[in-house]
């Protein structure tokens, strides 16, 4: 939030947003309604709430907070067309990034829209039914958003009132104080949200308990962890798929091993691109577009053109050798999620291949090079991605995140996906029991739990190699697992952070990510835009360790 200046947070009927925070305070109100007058009113009190949701996708699917909660981490380093090595390897990290920046000034904006609804509830008309289902999706919401900031800078500026006009100073709140909220408000959600809702995307009682249970993982409180994410997995809303890979298709993003999703529409024009007429402040690629961010380059490659198929290659990010390891062979989530093979479509073709020929093959493993000598396609094996040491050799080349990618997009350039982001699904609420069991010291437990997915993840006939034993779950253990399930996902700097494990595991599994990372690293820079606005600047100054 810039200057923490708000505008009242009235929304167009169309349910865009017209509340913004800028460094100059524009009181533009082409309508001529106000808040007063629109959120009395059932009908008005909607655009609220739907308003309140809409900033997840500032969040959910950009690059801008795949830099932030992924790379940094034991499992993702820079790849060639890397823009924000600061966030990626903790060079000259400050409070000038901008991703950093559009974040803090979206989830402020979020809160801000949140408290107002909640404050305003009682008035706004609805009906007895109604009116608690819209203080629980208010509530999950600010705990959602309370949850990103306080992780991601700490203490800083808290808040339950709706700010209008120009507010020149921002407190110093405990963490804990933010925590007490989040639970207060996750409970009251909890109990008013009902097991399904008619819109999809909607959050609902086990979405609710779903995060609860990961909020209460973050502060140690492992028997309530355990007690919520059992009932998750007991209520039977939920279901794993049968095979990891199907999670990824477009044709299943409404799986029932989903809880919670950000939900983007198949009509592009209706997601969250800029527009000048209907969306002035909208994101500028607009939707989902995780597809674009770990794909190598392979349209230069001998054989290769871009096409819709094969993706979009930003390049932003590479896996670490260290995760490619993490999956040994009898584990069908690394075919489910990363692409090796890249098949000729070009007319353009080496002498020899044909159209569906391999053309391309990048791979975790060593290949003998007298093998390659033999091939007329193109291989970057082991020794040729990265160095004896971990460090990467080749940013351009590796194997690709595949889960993300998006063949129905209408055009090879599109950056747009329809694909809707899953935040929580059944695996992770399987991984957060079995680690709270682990802390309960039940670890005969916590394997049962953590078999259920690595059943499911088991190569046809490898179910029994797949298994573990009690005496193999430790906290590294489940951390292995947790990338393992849930790479790219959104979630790995929190989970590294949480955990206390975020600098240790860097150095030990990141050497390219690990020359700059600092123990003050487990705390984001607060952005310079905010500390340059603020009046008192004694009291609310810069995060330990940056300038």
């Amino acid at each position: 939030m810039n200057a923490f200046l708000l505008k009242t947070g009235l929304l167009t009927l169309s349910l865009l947003t017209l509340f913004s925070c800028n460094d100059v305070l524009e009181e533009y109100n082409p309508s001529g309604l106000t808040a007063e007058t629109v959120y009395t009113t059932p009908e008005g009190f909607e655009t609220l709430v739907n308003a309140a949701y809409t900033y997840q996708r500032w969040w959910y699917g950009k690059e801008e907070a795949h830099n932030i909660a992924e790379t940094g981490t034991d499992i993702w380093t820079s790849g060639s067309g890397e823009t924000d090595r600061g966030l990626t390897q903790y060079l000259n990290l400050q409070g000038s990034d901008t991703y950093l920046t559009t974040e803090w000034r979206e989830f402020y904006a979020a809160i801000n829209l949140c408290n107002g609804g909640i404050n305003r509830i009682d008035k706004a008309g609805l009906s007895a039914t109604l009116r608690p289902i819209r203080e629980g999706e208010l509530r999950f919401l600010r705990a959602f958003y309370y949850w990103h900031i306080v992780e991601t800078w700490g203490g800083v500026h808290f808040t339950t009132e709706e700010t209008n006009g120009i507010v020149s100073t921002a407190n110093r709140t405990p963490v804990e104080t933010f925590y007490n909220l989040i639970f207060e408000d996750l409970k009251i959600a909890v109990a008013n949200l009902p097991v399904t809702q008619p819109q999809y995307g909607k959050v609902t009682k086990g979405a609710a308990q779903a995060f609860l249970a990961r909020m209460y993982l973050t502060r140690g409180m492992n028997k309530e962890a355990l007690e919520m994410a059992q009932a998750v997995i007991a209520s039977n809303t939920y279901k794993l798929e049968a095979n990891y890979a199907d999670l990824w298709k477009m044709s299943n993003l409404k799986t029932k091993e989903a809880i919670y999703v950000v939900d983007y529409s198949a009509n592009l024009a209706l997601d969250d691109l800029a527009n000048t007429t209907f969306n002035p402040y909208g994101h500028s690629r607009g939707s989902n577009n995780a597809h674009l961010l770990y794909l190598m380059k392979y349209d230069d490659r001998p054989g290769m053109v871009r096409d819709i198929l094969n993706g979009r290659p930003f390049n932003r990010y590479m896996p670490t050798r260290f995760l490619l390891d993490l999956y040994s062979d009898d584990d069908a989530r690394y075919e489910g999620s990363f692409n090796e093979v890249w098949y000729a479509n070009s007319t353009t073709r080496p002498a020899g291949m044909n159209l569906g020929d391999t053309a391309v093959y990048c791979t975790r493993k060593e290949i003998p090079d007298a093998f390659e000598a033999t091939r007329k396609y193109q291989t970057y094996d082991r020794s040729k991605i990265y160095n004896a040491n971990g460090t990467v050799k080749d940013n351009l080349r590796y194997p690709s995140l595949s889960k993300f990618m998006d063949p129905t997009r209408p055009s090879l350039n599109e950056a747009q996906s329809a694909r809707d982001v899953f935040v929580i699904r059944l695996a992770e609420v399987y991984l957060i029991a079995a680690e709270a069991q682990m802390k309960l010291g039940n670890l005969q437990a916590a394997a049962d739990n953590i078999n259920v997915l690595r059943t499911r993840a088991a190569k046809a006939g490898k179910a029994a190699a797949m298994q573990i034993t009690s005496t193999q779950v430790t906290l590294d253990f489940i951390l292995d697992e947790r990338a393992r399930e849930l790479a790219g996902e959104q979630i790995r700097w929190f989970d590294l952070k949480r955990t206390g494990k975020l600098v240790e595991r860097v150095k030990a599994y990141a050497p390219d990510n690990a020359v700059n990372i600092q123990d003050y690293h487990v705390l984001r820079p607060i952005p310079q835009t905010q500390l340059d606005a603020v009046t008192n600047k004694t009291e609310f100054a810069q995060n330990q360790g940056y300038q």
